[in-house]
């Protein structure tokens, strides 16, 4: 048993030996043969990498919606034209008669809530920002959204009774309308209207570029004395757990649908969505990059076979008084083959591991220089590695069999 292993090792070190001083030698041939692979394996690591770093992203940042949360809306997540077209004219808008009903009907969420959103233009003093988002709340949203105040506190019951000119800005309005005061108490105008800030939101950062800190939640009744009550309303409802997230849109749906009076076999008009759906969107949209991306990553992958391909042919034509030397003191067609595959797959192996290098230095200036999320993952750098020995494999069968096949005495006749 042991003098197996011994014998299978010295089996392997050979080639694998062989085949990292072909490539020390022959420098610039090495680097022309691995291009292939090496931009194969890359282009597909920085691919999924891309696609991987920007699926947790906006997981994280843009479809979050909080914890066990999802919205009640006019419309369904739609995209093609036609349906939506179709959607516009059948949905009738979600109006505050729903969300008080559903609120006051409904058993299994643990929290209903609004939240509605317009574009506005804030100044302090002399200093102004446009293109706010300003976001009218109910007071139980602060349990429902992903935001929450810093400092100060979130809008309250009291202040939607009495509709209050009060907001919680985010950090955006805080630095730069007021940057060596404390915001809290003082005065902002939203369009005109004088606000009391009475809060500052937990800093978001930004998603892909744009700030998500540029924003002022008000009372929700306070919006609708602003902007009017003709808008759809967004309902944010909260599961009492993910375990209850289909009953309760289960129930909620079925709520809405007895209020409109639609029959059984009628769709709904209107929409209901959580994280998992919008993800879901998401990744029906990078599965086409991916595809597309899969094409080009092939065509490399050929191209580098191919070329190894030549190489070891080249090579074999070269040690062709080796082969036949060896085969006179007993090797094996089998040892013959095996060691041209082998030397073949460490190869490709080498340019897959140049690749991965190559594939971490633009994920790691990429990330640094710009804003693109990106994360390697390590599963993607272990398909990377066994698909180019994979390739070096199939493309070193040719050549191998070729060396295999040679007649000692016809080999050994070979000139030097």
């Amino acid at each position: 048993m042991k003098r197996g292993v011994v014998k299978r090792g010295v089996l392997f070190r050979e080639p694998v030996g062989v085949a990292l001083e072909t490539l020390r030698q022959h420098k610039m041939r090495s680097f022309l043969m691995l291009l292939g692979i090496i931009l194969s394996v890359s282009t597909l690591i920085v691919v999924i990498s891309l696609i991987s770093g920007v699926n947790k992203y906006i997981a994280d940042r843009v479809a979050n919606l909080g914890s066990n949360v999802f919205l009640l809306t006019r419309f369904p997540l739609i995209t093609d034209v036609e349906e939506f077209v179709k959607a516009n004219r059948r949905n009738k808008k979600v109006t505050w008669d729903d969300y008080e009903a559903l609120r006051a009907n409904m058993q299994l969420p643990l929290r209903v809530g609004v939240e509605l959103r317009a574009d506005g233009k804030v100044r302090a003093g002399s200093l102004s920002l446009n293109d706010t988002n300003i976001r009218g709340v109910t007071a139980n949203m602060v349990d429902i959204d992903i935001e929450t105040p810093r400092e100060g506190r979130y809008i309250s019951e009291g202040d939607d009774q009495s509709r209050a000119q009060v907001a919680m800005i985010g950090n955006d309005l805080a630095t730069k309308l007021f940057p060596n005061v404390d915001p809290i108490g003082r005065e902002i105008l939203i369009n005109g209207r004088p606000f009391q800030v009475v809060g500052i939101g937990k800093t978001m950062g930004t998603a892909f570029g744009q700030s998500q800190d540029n924003f002022a939640y008000i009372p929700i009744q306070t919006y609708f004395k602003m902007y009017g009550t003709q808008e759809t309303i967004w309902l944010n409802i909260q599961a009492r757990g993910a375990e209850w997230m289909e009953r309760t849109q289960d129930e909620a749906r079925a709520m809405m649908r007895a209020r409109r009076h639609l029959p059984p076999n009628e769709p709904d008009n209107f929409g209901i969505f959580d994280q998992a759906s919008l993800m879901e969107l998401w990744k029906n949209l990078t599965g086409v990059i991916a595809t597309a991306m899969v094409g080009v990553v092939s065509v490399f992958l050929v191209i580098g076979g191919v070329v190894i391909m030549n190489v070891m042919l080249a090579t074999v034509t070269e040690r062709t008084r080796e082969i036949g030397i060896r085969k006179a003191l007993g090797a094996r067609r089998g040892d013959i083959l095996l060691q041209f595959l082998i030397e073949s797959a460490v190869m490709a192996a080498i340019g897959g591991a140049i690749g991965v290098t190559v594939a971490y230095a633009i994920a790691g200036l990429t990330k640094v220089a710009t804003s693109v999320p990106m994360n390697v993952p390590f599963v993607a750098v272990l398909i990377a590695e066994v698909i180019s020995a994979a390739v070096g494999i199939f493309f070193g069968v040719y050549p191998a069999k070729k060396a295999a096949g040679l007649q000692p005495i016809e080999a050994l006749r070979q000139e030097v």
